[in-house]
């Protein structure tokens, strides 16, 4: 007997398409958005998920699972709107001679760029090249480099002198950015050598941003950076699944939407 294999119909190309932008959807979401009931939602998912194309996580869908991260340049035009919404809360929320870590990521290079326009007097260190050549065109900031290896597809700086660097000093705020936030508040990213210089920052700051638009919830990634637990204020463009929100509002983490 030959077994005729599913389809993928119209709705299917429609969940993958907006997978594939906002990175995570709960079933609920989905099933406003396309009409139907949550359990046609949830065995689309099912589908969809024992075909590849997405991964199934409790309360809803993101993307599948990875050990590569979008490629730098796609990265930086993703959400464009969202990540710049992001930017101007958090440079909102810095104070003028404020002291900051800054690290790699594609949302923290617009939160430089918002700091720039609206804030005055800053001392920044950072492993970025791209957030250190925006911030020095300001002449009243001050701008130090960790040293260490540079990535050429993000001029981000690793290694471990890079970490030795950013032990010498205690700021007053870290900026971080994040690869990927599993629905239990595991903080997750791609590359272990970033990992170190980021838990570095989050030990040596007296208080942390974490910046993650919301296409970032339920993203998995291979190497685990620490808990949200760790962090105080996340700032994001609207409010993340109802489990990952638990999580926040448990651990007393202050939840900045921009929406």
């Amino acid at each position: 007997m030959i077994i005729k294999r599913k389809a993928i119909n119209n709705r299917h190309e429609q969940i993958i398409a907006l997978i594939k932008t906002s990175g995570f959807a709960t079933v609920e979401e989905m099933a406003k958005k396309f009409n139907v009931t949550p359990q046609t939602i949830r065995r689309d998912i099912n589908f969809l998920d024992g075909e590849g194309h997405i991964a199934r996580y409790h309360g809803g869908a993101g993307l599948s699972v990875s050990t590569e991260n979008v490629d730098y340049r796609h990265r930086k035009e993703l959400l464009l709107d969202e990540k710049r919404k992001i930017a101007q809360t958090v440079a909102s929320l810095i104070k003028d001679n404020t002291s900051l870590f800054i690290n790699i990521g594609t949302t923290t290079e617009y939160v430089a760029e918002e700091l720039v326009s609206h804030n005055k007097k800053l001392r920044i260190i950072t492993n970025n090249l791209n957030v250190a050549a925006i911030m020095s065109k300001k002449k009243d900031f001050e701008v130090i480099v960790a040293g260490g290896i540079v990535r050429s597809r993000d001029c981000g700086v690793t290694g471990e002198a890079a970490v030795n660097f950013i032990q010498q000093f205690k700021v007053d705020v870290g900026i971080i950015g994040i690869s990927g936030i599993d629905l239990d508040g595991t903080l997750l990213e791609f590359d272990f050598k970033e990992v170190y210089v980021a838990q570095t920052i989050i030990e040596n700051s007296r208080k942390v941003f974490l910046t993650a638009d919301h296409s970032k919830f339920g993203r998995n990634a291979m190497v685990k950076l620490g808990h949200i637990k760790e962090i105080d204020t996340l700032i994001t463009d609207k409010a993340p699944p109802q489990q990952l929100m638990e999580v926040i509002k448990n651990n007393n983490v202050n939840l900045k939407t921009t929406s």
